[in-house]
């Protein structure tokens, strides 16, 4: 397994994985397999979807704001209950295909790491299986 740190710079952000996906993949120098991507924070997700339209990020996180908003009397002490039920939703882990050293996605699909409660020093786990 290894440890892979970013750094995000908004309180909402989509970050793509796919280029650390890549280097890991290139590292281990992974030919076939399933890699697995792990989030070990309670306030960040991830989430493989559309990389082609950037208003499509721009839309989810419209979304999510308009369905969890940030404010609403929530009773979690230290304020992020949004960024909690929205990573909820989003779920803290993927699996993706490899096949002959390419990530097996769809033809506008790209790997997200979705923050909700940043800026932060983050980190996400990947593993092959």
């Amino acid at each position: 397994m290894e440890i892979i740190n970013i750094k995000t710079n908004l309180r909402t952000e989509f970050i793509n994985l796919d280029n650390h996906i890549l280097s890991y993949i290139s590292k281990k120098d992974i030919k076939n397999g399933i890699l697995s991507i792990f989030i070990p924070h309670t306030t960040a997700g991830i989430t493989i979807n559309e990389n082609a339209d950037p208003d499509v990020k721009t839309d989810m996180d419209k979304i999510l704001k308009n369905f969890i908003p940030w404010e609403n009397n929530y009773e979690h002490i230290e304020g992020n209950s949004a960024a909690h039920v929205k990573a909820s939703l989003m779920g803290n882990s993927a699996q993706i295909f490899v096949e002959n050293s390419k990530i097996m996605l769809g033809t506008w699909q790209s790997v997200y790491f979705c923050e909700f409660d940043g800026p932060r020093k983050r980190a996400f786990w990947i593993k092959e299986n």
